[in-house]
């Protein structure tokens, strides 16, 4: 079961002080596990596609993160510039507040326009679940089946006090996107085999987590994790 899980995994290193031995690790790390990728914020994405040039192990990085709040020109600007340093998906951040105040047209169309730049690069879309209604997460879905994303991502992982991914989250969004060709990532708060078995029977396509080594052995992870 171990090699199976870890084809779900995203393994994750986003802290802001990550520094390039840290980044190597975790390179070294998705290799040695046989992990799906490693998730890096943009300043580590040359790094990261460097040392797993010669693996299977793919390259995502976060766009927007971990707040969302950047203009669109911004976001797009990112994105493509991590395509063009070798990224082959993106995980998006929403403007939340854009979602909140019922523009769901802009946040469709910004999905929208990352979608276009990626040049077919798989984009997962943040709509960080702990800050939203239900109502608000089924529109977050629904918008991101119109713009033609990969999959809907739950967290960041940065929600002060947040829950992270729930099983009562993925229902909920495997239930909106019913029928369309969208996965879900869950991610944040991810640290066991025995949540991550009931994230991905709930729905989950994809595990976005820094505990993948623990989870893979069966382990606890030794402090609290992404």
């Amino acid at each position: 079961m171990s090699q199976d899980i870890a084809k779900y995994i995203d393994h994750t290193l986003l802290s802001p002080q990550a520094t390039r031995d840290e980044i190597s690790k975790l390179c070294n790390e998705a290799k040695e596990h046989g992990f799906y990728s490693v998730c890096v914020n943009p300043c580590h994405v040359r790094q990261a596609v460097k040392e797993l040039s010669s693996s299977k192990v793919a390259v995502a990085c976060v766009i927007g993160f971990p707040l969302g709040a950047n203009l669109t020109d911004i976001k797009i600007a990112e994105a493509q510039r991590a395509i063009s340093e070798g990224a082959e998906e993106l995980d998006l951040v929403i403007n939340i507040g854009a979602l909140k105040d019922g523009e769901i047209d802009y946040v469709t169309d910004e999905i929208r326009s990352i979608v276009k730049v990626a040049k077919g690069a798989p984009v997962k879309v943040i709509i960080e679940c702990d800050l939203l209604t239900e109502q608000e997460k089924i529109a977050a879905a629904e918008a991101c089946v119109k713009a033609q994303a990969a999959m809907v991502k739950t967290s960041t992982g940065f929600v002060k006090d947040g829950k992270g991914a729930t099983i009562e989250d993925i229902q909920l969004i495997k239930k909106t996107i019913a029928g369309s060709s969208l996965g879900i990532k869950a991610s944040a708060g991810i640290r066991d085999r025995e949540k991550a078995q009931a994230l991905i029977e709930a729905g989950a396509t994809r595990l976005g987590t820094s505990a993948g080594i623990a989870i893979v052995q069966g382990k606890q992870p030794a402090k609290a994790a992404y």
